[in-house]
């Protein structure tokens, strides 16, 4: 028993860190959806109002994939608000009240949307037909404020404002003059909030596409996989080549206010003037290995202050234990870039076949297929993203004021609610594919209307 008793109670730091991980990485894929596919609907839907029936019927079939897509994301969203306070007390027990105001917000919108998503869903034969499709747009609504809130939580982790420190009479430094509404409008939001709005796009525009193009593969030229695919890609082909625009300014931001995180994800170990910008390699642990410098004096001074001359912090600015993990930022960041670049590549081959070569982009063999394979693209450069974005705060939970290691629980059975949480969540995955691909199915099957649970069948005749 001494042996079990040791286990359960080793360090938490290294499961909370993972449980979290699992958590925000299994769900951030779930609220993407929630943030861009009622948009993608919506359009289906006006175009099915103006007697478009094939985008009629795929809204309504999309409208279902998302109600499932709802379901499990309320879950881990549920999951996620918990274990802030659960892993991470020392977090919420010092700025709660500083960042409490946009859980509430986010959980009104969340509420919203599951009333207004209802709605949606069982409203198709019951609603007057317009007022049906303006049911989409406080669901769009509510998924924007709702994700705005949570990221900007994350954006004030990194740059935290709303609030004087002061030292208690335990001599300890607590928060006072607490300002929420300053801390939700922290000076990383905006371009934090863009990027991952623009990610979220990406992400269901290129997966949602993805799933067409293998159907077109497949020989299923009708015109709803036509719709399906050529809906999706024309969003992400309006955020992919925004998105490195944003990220030029958010990286901009780190060269002012988080120069360490932006010196791990260059991999840039001395501060250095006029620094010139190296691509891909890896971190040897003292510095970067093979990475391809690019032939241009002071590039990554320019790409960060606007200045060829400037002068860019490294990593020696800072001692060691205020370093984060420099290999796996660096990692990241050049998977979240190169898999970026690619995708602004795959929108400029898609947008030269739309306007020189439209048939192509229903028959191209070689184009359908790189648009399969941008799915799950999209999703691990979202993914990377956030591993650059969380990775490279650390050590601090809260940038230069908290570290993580004075925020996580000290409670010793964070292993097991992560092997839980890692079986919850594996059930639920396997769950939402075995209903989805059963939906799927008896629609390649003809089946035009799948059952509701209560109510009339749309043509009339009693359940």
């Amino acid at each position: 028993m001494v042996g079990v008793t040791n286990l359960v109670a080793a360090d938490a730091l290294l499961p909370a860190r993972t449980q979290m991980a699992v958590s925000l990485g299994w769900h951030i894929i779930l609220a993407c959806f929630g943030m861009a596919w009622p948009a993608m609907i919506f359009v289906l839907h006006r175009r099915g109002l103006n007697g478009d029936d094939e985008a009629l019927e795929l809204a309504k079939r999309w409208s279902k994939v998302a109600a499932v897509l709802f379901a499990i994301g309320a879950v881990s969203g549920t999951i996620l608000s918990f274990e802030l306070g659960l892993l991470w007390p020392g977090l919420m027990d010092t700025y709660g009240d500083v960042v409490g105001l946009a859980f509430a917000l986010e959980g009104i919108s969340f509420f919203t949307e599951a009333i207004f998503l209802g709605i949606y869903v069982y409203g198709w034969g019951r609603l007057p037909a317009r007022w049906h499709s303006l049911m989409l747009l406080p669901i769009m609504a509510a998924g924007i404020i709702g994700s705005f809130m949570v990221v900007s939580v994350n954006a004030w982790m990194n740059a935290p404002t709303g609030f004087d420190l002061v030292m208690n009479n335990a001599g300890q430094m607590v928060p006072v003059n607490i300002d929420p509404v300053a801390a939700i409008f922290n000076s990383a939001v905006w371009l934090q909030s863009t990027h991952m709005y623009l990610a979220a796009v990406m992400v269901v525009g290129f997966s949602v596409a993805s799933v067409y193009a293998m159907g077109l593969l497949r020989g299923r030229r009708d015109r709803l996989h036509r719709l399906g695919l050529l809906v999706p890609l024309a969003f992400a082909a309006v955020a992919t080549p925004i998105q490195p625009v944003v990220g030029h300014f958010a990286g901009q931001r780190l060269a002012d206010e988080q120069p360490i995180k932006l010196a791990a994800m260059e991999g840039l170990a001395e501060t250095t003037e006029a620094a010139r910008l190296e691509v891909g390699g890896y971190w040897n642990g003292e510095e970067l290995v093979g990475a391809v410098e690019l032939p241009v004096d002071g590039l990554l001074s320019f790409l960060s202050t606007n200045d060829f001359d400037a002068t860019v912090i490294g990593l020696d600015a800072v001692p060691a234990d205020e370093q984060p993990p420099v290999g796996v930022v660096h990692l990241a960041y050049t998977i979240m870039i190169a898999i970026g670049s690619a995708l602004v590549g795959l929108i400029v081959w898609a947008v030269w076949l739309w306007r020189y070569r439209r048939e192509q982009l229903f028959n191209s063999k070689l184009f359908l297929a790189a648009l399969v394979a941008a799915g799950p693209a999209a999703v691990l450069a979202m993914e990377t993203g956030w591993v650059t974005t969380e990775v490279g705060r650390q050590p601090w939970i809260v940038h230069g004021l908290m570290r993580t290691t004075d925020a996580v629980t000290d409670a010793g059975y964070i292993w097991i609610t992560l092997t839980v949480l890692i079986v919850v969540y594996t059930g639920m995955t396997a769950g939402a594919i075995a209903v989805i691909r059963s939906m799927s199915k008896r629609w390649r099957d003809g089946e035009t209307d799948l059952a509701s649970p209560y109510g009339p069948s749309l043509d009339g005749r009693d359940r």
